[in-house]
């Protein structure tokens, strides 16, 4: 039986659905591929921060960021207890258009070919399905929900934490009951997302054992997209 092929640039109807103009994704920043994204849309490719960017200058694409994925086991998450701190999977504790909009500072807020209002509401909407398959902890502080942790298969896919709590060195706190709820489902691994130029949260992962691995610079490029319908 012939294995079917995954396509070299796929269509990301989710980013599309909010920005309002086709959105692909590129499996590999291979010269022949880069070549092959002509149609109007807005594209992403992830590479090897050490390979050559030459094919994807010539070719129009931009940086936009890197990532990079922190990830730990049960034995090496180092834990910080606050009793003050809490977490309820019961979403309806969560004032999501509050806690989530203007929240991300991630690759599609920092793309200048991009809306940013239209970059908050594709968190919004990541964050309601979440919510619609009860992957949401509430992050409690003395009773009440200071933020939200997103999680699916062991993975921390979304958080955000009140603008009024954040800096005072609380996160390792919330964090912790949040992570431990994690492996107690049954994860032996927490792994996630996040972009180097966001200290605070990079410094969050130190501080509770993550270690960091598969690092990927982020390009972008947009041609001649305009929302549909306008």
């Amino acid at each position: 039986m012939t294995r079917k092929k995954e396509p070299k640039i796929r269509p990301t109807a989710w980013d599309a659905a909010v920005f309002g103009f086709d959105t692909f994704e590129l499996a590999s920043a291979d010269e022949r591929v880069l070549k092959s994204a002509k149609k109007p849309g807005h594209y992403t490719v992830k590479v090897d921060p050490f390979s050559s960017k030459k094919a994807l200058y010539e070719q129009g694409f931009y940086y936009c960021d890197t990532l990079v994925e922190p990830y730990c086991d049960r034995g090496h998450f180092q834990p910080h207890y606050d009793v003050r701190a809490a977490v309820s999977r019961d979403a309806a504790l969560i004032p999501d258009a509050y806690l989530c909009r203007q929240s991300f500072v991630g690759r599609f807020h920092r793309d200048f070919n991009l809306d940013r209002n239209a970059a908050d509401r594709r968190y919004l909407q990541w964050l309601r399905q979440l919510i619609r398959s009860q992957k949401v902890f509430a992050l409690l502080f003395r009773g009440r929900c200071v933020g939200f942790l997103g999680h699916e298969r062991g993975k921390i896919r979304l958080h955000a934490l009140d603008k009024k709590i954040r800096g005072k060195g609380l996160s390792k706190f919330l964090w912790t009951r949040a992570c431990l709820e994690i492996f107690k489902s049954g994860s032996k691994e927490i792994t996630s997302s996040i972009s180097l130029s966001n200290m605070p949260v990079l410094n969050l992962y130190v501080s509770l054992g993550f270690r960091f691995r598969n690092p990927r610079d982020v390009y972008h490029k947009r041609i001649g997209a305009r929302p549909r319908g306008r």
